[in-house]
């Protein structure tokens, strides 16, 4: 049997939290790591020196990431997709929020079953959506790779991975080697 949303046991875990805490003093010390950090942080990231990942999404540089705290600033979701001549991303659900420079290549995105062509210099919309949308992206050249700069704002923490509408891998990558 499922605990209601307001079962006793649920407010005593919160109470557990609670006790013995100043949670005033905690964002405090969280306010001195966060301008500790920023001392160190990075101003300038050099693509040349970033490492590919090959993930079930495909071939990404992550310049921003909720995960990394290198970055001066993390409110942004920042990274470059390549995807190889003649193949695609894999293919995602997600709330969309995002945009997408074409750096190279030519190809076009399916969205929600619908297919819109771009190439070199074009920007890509991905509006938000409450349901969602479900995003792939192709490159129809035979012989170069496309390059997309993708960025979204950092909501992964705000408002959870999921951020109220899903955030699920459909299909992974050709290109994906785990």
């Amino acid at each position: 049997m499922s605990e209601g949303h307001q079962d006793a046991g649920r407010m005593q875990r919160m109470v557990g939290e609670l006790t013995g805490r100043n949670l005033w003093n905690e964002i405090l010390e969280m306010r001195d790591r966060q301008r500790a950090d920023l001392e160190k942080s990075v101003w300038l990231i050099k693509g040349k020196d970033l490492p590919q990942e090959n993930n079930q999404q495909g071939l990404m540089q992550w310049y921003m990431h909720p995960m990394l705290k290198s970055p001066c600033i993390n409110t942004l979701a920042l990274f470059v997709q390549e995807i190889p001549p003649g193949s695609r991303s894999g293919r995602i659900h997600h709330p969309g929020n995002q945009v997408i420079f074409v750096w190279e290549g030519q190809g076009y995105t399916l969205m929600d079953g619908q297919r819109h062509h771009w190439s070199a210099n074009d920007v890509v919309q991905l509006p938000l959506r409450l349901k969602g949308v479900t995003v792939q992206h192709f490159n129809t050249d035979p012989d170069r790779p496309a390059k997309l700069i993708c960025c979204e704002p950092n909501t992964f923490q705000a408002m959870w991975v999921d951020r109220g509408s899903g955030f699920e891998q459909l299909e992974v990558s050709p290109d994906y080697r785990p």
